[in-house]
C-alpha cells in the first residue's frame, strides 16, 4: 500500500479544520447530504452529484444543500462517468450512499475506489447493511423503522384497532448522516498519522439497532427538557430561509453555514 502522505493537511483555522478538503458526496435525501453538509460547515469543499433523470425532492435538497455545491451526471455516459472518475482521482473524500452494490458497475465500489487510491476516504451509507439477505434491497428511514421494530414499539390502540407508529423525526436518517460525518473524521485522523486511506460502512438498520440498545434510563428524560434550538435566516436563491444551524461548538461558538444552498444542478464537475 502506497503511504506516501496525503496532499491535504487540516487546517489552522478551528472554525473550518476541513478547510480545501475536497468530498465528492454521491448520496440523497437525508442521511447522506446531513453528513455532508456538516463537513461543508466545517470547510470542506463538498460536490453533490445527483443523476438527471432522479430529481431529489426540493425540500430535502435545500435543507441539506448548505455550503456544498450541487452538480448532475449520468453514470451512464461514458463522458460523464470519465468525468467523475476524474474528481475522484483528484479527491479526499467520496461518500456514497445507494443500496449495497448499485455503484459497483460504474468502477466506484469501496475496494475498486481503494485499488486505484490507496489514500483515499470511502464510507458508504445504506438502508439494510453490507451482508445478510436484505444488502441489496433499496429502504428509507421509515421502511427501516418499520421492519426493525420501532413502528411496532410506538404503536398504539385506536378505535378501529392497533396502528403501527413511528419515532417523531426521521431519527435513523439524521443519527446516521452525522455518524458518516464521524467516520469521515476518524479515517482522516488516521491518515493524518499513517499517510494510509481507509473505508468505513454504516447502515440505517445498524443505528436502529444501536437506538435499541440505549440503556433504558436515557429514555424517560423529557423533549421538553430540551433547549429550543436558535432560528436563523438567510436570502437564497429559493427565497428566504429559516433553518438551525450546525449541531457544533467549537471553542464555545457555533459552528455556522457559509453559503445557503445552491439551485439544483447548476455547478460544474470540477473541484474549486
Amino acid at each position: 500500500m502506497d503511504s506516501k502522505a496525503p496532499s491535504w493537511t487540516p487546517s489552522a483555522d478551528p472554525l473550518r479544520p476541513l478547510d480545501g478538503l475536497k468530498v465528492l458526496d454521491l448520496t440523497r435525501v437525508i442521511a447522506g447530504p446531513t453528513s455532508t453538509r456538516l463537513l461543508g460547515a466545517l470547510g470542506a469543499d463538498v460536490l453533490r452529484i445527483d443523476p438527471p433523470l432522479l430529481p431529489e425532492l426540493s425540500d430535502a435538497f435545500i435543507d441539506a444543500g448548505f455550503d456544498k455545491r450541487s452538480a448532475e451526471a449520468d453514470l451512464r455516459k461514458s463522458d460523464d462517468l470519465a468525468a467523475v472518475h476524474a474528481l475522484v482521482a483528484s479527491a479526499d473524500v467520496v461518500i456514497t450512499g445507494y443500496r449495497a452494490g448499485g455503484l459497483d458497475k460504474f468502477g466506484l465500489a469501496p475496494d475498486a475506489l481503494l485499488a486505484a487510491r490507496p489514500d483515499l476516504v470511502v464510507v458508504t451509507l445504506t438502508a439494510w447493511g453490507s451482508s445478510g439477505p436484505w444488502t441489496g434491497r433499496r429502504g428509507f428511514d421509515s421502511l427501516v423503522q418499520a421492519a426493525c421494530g420501532i413502528a411496532e414499539r410506538y404503536g398504539q390502540k385506536h378505535d378501529d384497532g392497533w396502528k403501527p407508529g413511528a419515532l417523531p423525526v426521521q431519527a435513523l436518517d439524521h443519527a446516521t448522516g452525522y455518524g458518516l460525518a464521524a467516520a469521515v473524521l476518524a479515517l482522516l485522523a488516521e491518515r493524518s498519522r499513517t499517510g494510509a486511506g481507509g473505508s468505513a460502512s454504516l447502515s440505517l438498520a445498524r443505528t436502529a439497532e444501536e437506538l435499541f440498545a440505549v440503556p433504558s434510563g436515557y429514555q424517560g428524560i423529557p423533549v421538553s427538557s430540551l433547549r429550543e434550538p436558535n432560528l436563523l435566516g438567510a436570502d437564497s436563491p429559493y427565497g428566504q430561509l429559516t433553518f438551525v444551524g450546525p449541531p457544533l461548538l467549537v471553542e464555545g461558538v457555533p459552528l455556522s453555514y457559509r453559503q445557503p444552498p445552491v439551485p439544483y444542478g447548476t455547478s460544474t464537475l470540477a473541484w474549486r
